[in-house]
């Protein structure tokens, strides 16, 4: 399952009163593990960004003045997301640009709905937390994600924390033995081959590491501090 955790940054809110996207960065999940595989640019709009997008966002004209125009890059993003499920953190914003972007171009590619499935975690979140603060900022508070370094918005920063929230928020079981009735019929033990060669043994990446010490730290608060493994002694070396 390939997923791509997509944000960009905006000369300013509203597509029909000519703003463009300024910055696009996406990060790829593989079966839910991260795979180094980003997408980044920052783009010239060819035009003015409003004061209040770049108190947001902290990019100027200038420093925008030599990055490369959207339409350049345009085709790369198409092949990135074709056929991808793209995750998108208020997911009308984002898509409004991209098909706005798109239709400038003349592009033939049509909505970007019609060549990727598109999921909005925003949605998602204000389904499982109704009536909560649902903003990024939020969501990393509640799962204790480290946004320390969030102090201005930025596409590819904001890609990479969304990737860890969305992974909680979407995280299965809501509980350690949510699974065992409905698992328990339905397994059979089976016989392998003792003379079967040597497995490989992989071990975590960083990645898979911050993923792991996160979800049991999320378990833990659940559990209200008591966990099994804390009141077992690690084995003698």
């Amino acid at each position: 399952m390939r997923q791509i955790i997509l944000d960009t940054e905006t000369t300013g809110l509203e597509p029909k009163q000519g703003h463009r996207i300024i910055e696009v960065g996406c990060v790829e999940l593989i079966n839910r593990r991260l795979t180094g595989n980003n997408f980044h640019y920052y783009l010239n709009p060819q035009r003015e960004i409003d004061e209040g997008a770049v108190e947001v966002h902290g990019l100027t004209t200038e420093f925008l003045a030599d990055k490369p125009l959207y339409e350049e890059i345009a085709e790369e993003l198409f092949n990135y997301l074709e056929s991808a499920e793209v995750v998108i953190h208020n997911a009308a914003f984002d898509v409004g640009f991209i098909n706005h972007e798109y239709r400038l171009m003349g592009s033939s590619h049509g909505d970007m709905g019609t060549w990727c499935e598109i999921t909005d975690s925003l949605h998602m979140a204000r389904k499982m937390f109704p009536g909560q603060r649902n903003s990024l900022d939020a969501l990393c508070k509640r799962y204790e994600i480290d946004n320390s370094q969030r102090t201005l918005h930025g596409a590819l920063l904001d890609a990479e924390i969304l990737a860890d929230v969305y992974l909680m928020m979407t995280g299965g079981q809501k509980s350690l033995f949510e699974e065992e009735h409905s698992t328990a019929a339905a397994f059979k033990p089976k016989a392998f081959d003792v003379n079967r060669p040597s497995l490989p043994v992989i071990k975590a990446n960083d990645y898979e590491l911050k993923d792991h010490f996160q979800r049991i730290e999320a378990i833990k608060k659940a559990s209200g501090g008591e966990c099994v493994w804390e009141s077992v002694s690690q084995p003698a070396k």
